[in-house]
């Protein structure tokens, strides 16, 4: 992936709908010839516990254009812990009956009638919904205009809800944010439960949420009365204030 940056000066001819600016060439009819083009590159480094953390800036060579003019760029490293990861949620998907269905049928052009009804719910109701696909042989589940990636094995379930909620940088969140961002990033069977029976047990909860002061205690019985009237209350009730064209009475 290559992203290009441009100083704000030179961010001035964007389109209405990706704000993507023109090059500063000849054929531009913005063509600004002092607007300096040459930027350091970024380089961005992936740290699966500390989240994003920047490198150092150091100039590079980076593109260059038609024109002759250098083009700054964008570098992103990624650290080898994402592949990793990735490689070893596909492993797990030959020891899965349901997933070693979904495979084989999203990678069939004539998908067999007979192994999709192996499938089990809710497996074969998402199938059936066009909820599963396949990128890179990587299963993702679709829900709504989110796409998440499936998994089934017990530790890469505990990490996700370690890192959407455990860790310092996600800021000790709330329960539907947590929800939104595990639901941006994996999907598994019934998670939302698992989520919210994760969070009311972590200590992180027990923390924040204790009740403070004293339990209240029960309702009291009132005392009954020692005479037919012990206190007395009158109110004097006369005729409403006219109103409208219509005047009522109490």
């Amino acid at each position: 992936m290559t992203i290009i940056y441009k100083e704000g000066k030179s961010h001035t001819n964007s389109d209405g709908l990706s704000r993507w600016p023109l090059d500063n060439v000849k054929s531009n009819p913005a063509y600004d010839p002092e607007v300096e083009a040459k930027i350091p590159i970024h380089f961005m480094e992936i740290d699966r516990k500390k989240n994003f953390r920047f490198s150092e800036w150091a100039p590079q060579s980076g593109n260059t254009s038609s024109e002759g003019t250098e083009t700054p760029i964008l570098g992103i490293s990624s650290s080898e812990l994402r592949t990793k990861f990735f490689n070893a949620v596909m492993k797990t998907y030959d020891k899965h009956k349901q997933c070693s269905i979904l495979l084989q049928l999203l990678q069939q052009t004539y998908r067999s009638l007979e192994l999709k009804y192996q499938c089990e719910e809710p497996w074969l109701r998402d199938y059936k919904d066009n909820k599963f696909f396949l990128i890179d042989g990587l299963l993702y589940h679709r829900e709504k205009h989110t796409s998440a990636l499936t998994i089934i094995d017990r530790e890469h379930i505990s990490l996700i809800l370690q890192e959407c909620h455990d860790y310092p940088y996600m800021g000790h969140m709330s329960e539907d944010w947590t929800k939104e961002r595990v639901a941006s990033t994996a999907w598994w069977p019934k998670w939302e439960q698992e989520l919210s029976e994760y969070i009311n047990t972590s200590e992180i909860y027990k923390k924040e949420n204790r009740k403070h002061g004293k339990r209240y205690g029960l309702l009291e019985h009132i005392e009954d009365p020692r005479h037919p009237w012990e206190t007395i209350n009158m109110d004097w009730v006369t005729g409403l204030v006219p109103g409208g064209k219509e005047n009522f009475n109490s």
